[in-house]
């Protein structure tokens, strides 16, 4: 069920679209029923469908819209034409994104196709939540009761409905349809379904969840940045246990996947985005962000340097505010300074770049040494060159390499040049003007201020 605008989050952004370690709420929870292997999944969609619909059918799943929105029973009622006639159903919701596969498949056998099975959980301060009600002295489950429409006795349970059910759809059906509006919302409550099987001698039983992560919904800011922390430290807890060396699980952010060797460190701050490969002892200094990057063993890459979409060679250097870009590919043992900017070029085997330079659009070859200031010109207003500087070249200080160009192996380039011929193997070239001194001269003089 993905159907609620969400008002508490104070956004224009539907609520299940809102992120959460860089993937919208939603879409946790469809990996999640994917990997239960349901047929069919179907959405029930409402405020800003027209955005949360793209989302649904790219992970192969059918939107159904809820319009107007008049309660959780409602949205079911919508959703009931496009299930099977028997079976089971799995009741998800779109703003509860931590909920365990295994957790999920539980609940499924736990209904049998022959009872109705709630997700509860006991907490500390159960206030919004439906209340489990059960029999006196016994564990049969009688019913639940809205937060808003339960007395101060009922209030006082900690046991809560989590919004996850399962139940035989035949079943399903029947109560949905008779579902009524009689409350204090005046909305169609599919908990009011429980006190239908009760009454119809189905029995009710209740699986409690320990890990309540798994069940908090998210209905604000706050409770969506509390959530990100939770995930987050679960996630850095499971690479601690997995031998990485974190120095802070607090200030580790992983928004996709994160694949680690041995011997891995990783410093406070860093960013982890896509899908990222850090191999045997590689070592991420503090604040850096990273995503979809392959970073092979022995690699440094200090503070505040950014990586995206590169591949950076064994025992290479970078940063610190280092930025490498698309099709970055650092070979081993490549050093890459601070302040060097580096885009669809390929650096050979010891290789160097370390300060002020940017280098787009090149392939580089072997121990070049590539000065400070120095850039590849790659760009013409209108279409990319390669530049290709052999090995063992030495380029000065402050050049500018105009693409398309070659500089020869062993070559040099004089500081300060600008070189758009190639140029030939082991000789020094120069381009620039020759060095005039004027005598006399002297800079012009501002007026002095009238008083």
């Amino acid at each position: 069920m993905a159907a609620g605008k969400g008002t508490r989050m104070k956004s224009n952004l539907p609520k299940v679209l809102h992120r959460l370690a860089g993937k919208p709420l939603l879409q946790h929870v469809l990996e999640t029923a994917a990997r239960l292997g349901p047929h069919p999944v179907t959405v029930v969609t409402g405020h800003g469908a027209d955005r949360v619909d793209p989302i649904v059918v790219a992970h192969g799943a059918r939107p159904v819209l809820q319009q107007p929105q008049l309660g959780t029973g409602h949205a079911v009622a919508q959703a009931l034409p496009h299930l099977g006639q028997e079976g089971i159903t799995l009741i998800l919701n779109g703003d509860v994104p931590l909920i365990d596969a295994e957790t999920a498949r539980a609940l499924v056998e736990a209904c049998g196709g022959e009872q109705l099975a709630l997700l509860t959980i006991v907490l500390a301060d159960p206030g919004g939540y439906g209340r489990i009600l059960r029999e006196d002295g016994s564990a049969r489950v009688l019913g639940i009761v809205e937060h808003k429409d339960a007395t101060a006795a009922q209030r006082a349970i900690g046991e809560v409905y989590t919004g996850i059910l399962a139940a035989p759809t035949a079943m399903l059906r029947r109560w949905v349809g008779a579902l009524t509006n009689d409350n204090a919302q005046r909305e169609y409550y599919l908990t009011d379904i429980v006190a239908m099987a009760v009454g119809q001698g189905v029995p009710v039983v209740a699986r409690q969840v320990a890990d309540e992560a798994e069940v908090l919904g998210v209905n604000s800011p706050l409770q969506l940045a509390d959530l990100e922390r939770r995930l987050q430290r679960r996630q850095a807890e499971a690479l601690l246990e997995a031998g990485v060396r974190m120095a802070d699980p607090a200030r580790f952010d992983l928004r996709g996947e994160l694949h680690t060797g041995l011997d891995v460190e990783i410093d406070v701050g860093c960013i982890f985005e896509g899908r990222v490969h850090l191999g045997d002892g590689v070592r991420i200094g503090a604040h850096c962000v990273i995503r979809d990057a392959v970073i092979e063993a022995g690699a440094v890459i200090h503070p505040y340097t950014h990586i995206d979409g590169a591949h950076v060679g064994p025992d290479a250097l970078v940063g610190p505010y280092a930025r490498l870009r698309t099709g970055a590919d650092i070979g081993p043992e490549v050093h890459i300074g601070n302040f060097v900017e580096i885009k669809n070029s390929t650096l050979a085997r010891g290789a160097k770049a370390n300060h002020l330079a940017y280098l787009g659009d090149t392939t580089v070859g072997e121990r070049v040494n590539f000065g400070a200031g120095s850039i590849t010109a790659n760009y013409d207003g209108a279409n990319k060159h390669r530049t290709v500087i052999g090995a063992d070249a030495h380029i000065g200080s402050n050049c500018v390499l105009v693409a398309p160009v070659t500089i020869g192996e062993g070559g040099t380039v004089g500081g300060g040049s600008t070189i758009a011929k190639d140029t030939p193997p082991g000789q020094l070239t120069v381009a620039r003007a020759k060095q005039v001194t004027i005598a006399g001269w002297s800079r012009p003089v501002k007026p002095a201020k009238k008083t």
